[in-house]
């Protein structure tokens, strides 16, 4: 490091030094004595423009300027899962610890553990060809997941020597001899988090990110590997969304990503994260999630980076192979600090003053998302889906963070304030939204789940397209003008919405629901309306067919636990039968 500029002008976290003429474009620098953490963001002739990730209270003209040399990058290796950090990657259970609850200004502390020692398991053997992305050992991080050592981008040759046993990150576990020499491969890489990582290829999502959530698997599925957002106004319910799709959905590994929202909508994930049971090993959900937290009382300039940092950890274990979820929360945070810093850089504004290049920062990010093969002679595939939440100011979904996201991502939860007042949560509204991957993923629920699932959906939506055409004659008109057909129809579409859609995240049984669940749920509603729909043909009594006793049962079926899931067929027979009895009264 070497002292190259001076400060000249200070704007929050935007400053202005001359004398960089020899840095590069997102170099990260020190600042002050203090050592405030900045990034170049702007070069024009010899002045930079930086943000700081740290506050710039107090720091005036003529603090030095000492460059990096080398771009934001993040720490990648074992010790990352359980891990919380702040947007640039420090960990923030270390600083509390160090320094209490505040963190103080120009700390320098390692993302990872350089002194705990990890046993690494070989792989591989002297003698092996490996190029970059071949695993060369593993690690057990944590009881869920196995962390694997892989040859470091661009090298490529044969293992000179490799030990196993126990190690820190720091040191030499193999040695590849290359063409340009001896590499010597710690167990902790870097990786710039603006920069993609490579890939051999990238394939086009073909399976369902399961999320246990009936509205999003049933009507609004997003595949591993794909980009959904969510938008809503305030109190409609993104975060509890998100918290979720982190809990339940079947990813391997899930990274959160705090970005600029409430502190004590992070404090919640913190706190029950831990004491959250993973349904599919049984250990605490911690053990298999990264959470970085950025709220909205940190330096607006770091949540910028807070995203950047998130898909970068998420691509490092696609790498290995993982199915990674990443949920950001929320990206019109992100886009207000891009906004910030580009009025502080005077850049001409665009729609209501973000800058014109938010739609291409947006793409850049979700673009990121997707399956691929990864790199290495093996045959492996990972995927990283991004979900994130956007919070257009009044709910207005015409503003121009929804519609740049909108334009790029192929799911879209559209959460209803109208909903969410009635207490209907989750408050997705099924006459918005839309997943363009309906049709894609048809062939896999036809064949994991029942051929009948596909045709059911359609059929449940067709109901509560027709319930919406009816509301408008009942305003008019009241229900009692409608036939006894369309009353049957509504009386489905109710049951559709009240016992199937809402969904209690908070009870034990009802925040979860398996696809099995899911498809004799729905199916038994279903089915409850066809043979209605038979009986009242055959002459039985509409107030008789409505008031059956097990449409009670339908109305609490949402509650069994899948341990005993067989009573639902339970409820079907009793439906089925207390229906025949109904349609053949003389």
């Amino acid at each position: 490091m070497q002292e190259i500029g001076r400060v000249i002008k200070v704007s929050g976290p935007l400053i202005v030094a001359e004398g960089m003429r020899n840095c590069k474009m997102f170099d990260v620098v020190r600042v002050s004595e203090e050592n405030l953490i900045g990034e170049i963001i702007e070069l024009r002739d010899d002045k930079a423009s930086i943000q700081v990730y740290e506050e710039t209270s107090g720091l005036g003209t003529g603090a030095k300027v000492v460059s990096t040399e080398a771009p934001l990058s993040v720490e990648l290796g074992p010790g990352i899962i359980e891990g919380i950090y702040d947007g640039i990657q420090r960990p923030l259970t270390k600083l509390v610890e160090a320094m209490g609850d505040r963190i103080g200004r120009g700390v320098d502390m390692p993302a990872l553990d350089h002194k705990k020692l990890w046993d690494f398991q070989p792989r591989k053997k002297v003698g092996d060809s490996v190029s970059a992305g071949d695993i060369l050992g593993v690690v057990q991080e944590t009881k869920i997941v196995e962390h694997r050592i892989m040859a470091p981008i661009g090298v490529e040759g044969k293992i000179k020597s490799i030990v196993g046993g126990e190690r820190t990150i720091d040191d030499v576990v193999c040695v590849i001899s290359t063409k340009k020499g001896d590499v010597k491969v710690t167990m902790c890489q870097k990786w710039p988090v603006r920069v993609g990582r490579p890939f051999k290829s990238k394939m086009y999502p073909t399976a369902p990110l399961v999320t246990g959530q009936r509205t999003i698997d049933t009507f609004f599925p997003v595949a591993k590997g794909g980009a959904a957002c969510i938008p809503g106004p305030f109190g409609s319910g993104k975060t509890v969304v998100q918290h979720q799709l982190a809990k339940w959905s079947d990813a391997d590994i899930i990274v959160y990503v705090g970005c600029g929202e409430r502190g004590n909508e992070m404090t919640d994930v913190l706190n029950e994260f831990p004491e959250l049971i993973d349904p599919k090993t049984g250990e605490p959900l911690m053990k298999r999630t990264v959470l970085i937290a950025n709220t909205s009382d940190m330096p607006v300039a770091a949540r910028e980076a807070s995203m950047y940092t998130g898909i970068t950890i998420a691509e490092y274990f696609r790498d290995m192979g993982y199915n990674v979820a990443i949920m950001a929360d929320s990206s019109s945070r992100w886009a207000e600090a891009l906004r910030e810093m580009s009025s502080r850089l005077e850049e001409m504004p665009g729609d209501e003053g973000y800058p014109a290049y938010l739609a291409s920062r947006l793409a850049s990010y979700y673009e990121r998302a997707g399956i691929v093969t990864a790199l290495g002679s093996e045959d492996r595939t990972g995927s990283v889906t991004a979900i994130s939440a956007v919070s257009p100011p009044g709910g207005d979904l015409s503003e121009p963070v929804t519609q740049s996201t909108l334009r790029i991502v192929k799911v879209f939860w559209g959460l209803s304030a109208s909903l969410a007042y009635r207490r209907h949560f989750p408050a997705i509204d099924w006459m918005q939204s839309y997943s363009l991957y309906v049709d894609r993923l048809g062939d896999w629920y036809g064949k994991n789940s029942d051929r009948k699932w596909n045709d059911n959906r359609q059929q449940a939506m067709t109901i509560l397209q027709e319930e919406a055409n009816l509301d408008e004659i009942v305003r008019l008109v009241g229900v009692d003008a409608l036939s006894y057909e369309d009353r049957l129809t509504m009386e489905a579409a109710k049951s559709i919405r009240e016992d199937y859609l809402q969904q209690d995240a908070f009870d034990d049984v009802d925040t979860y629901a398996s696809l099995n669940k899911q498809y004799k749920m729905l199916n038994l509603i279903l089915e409850c309306y066809r043979l209605s729909q038979d009986a009242l043909r055959r002459g039985a009594d509409f107030d008789e067919i409505i008031a059956i006793p097990a449409r009670e049962a339908i109305g609490r079926m949402k509650f069994i636990p899948e341990s005993e899931i067989t009573k639902l067929d339970e409820i079907f027979e009793a439906m089925k039968s207390q229906l025949d009895q109904l349609a053949y009264v003389d």
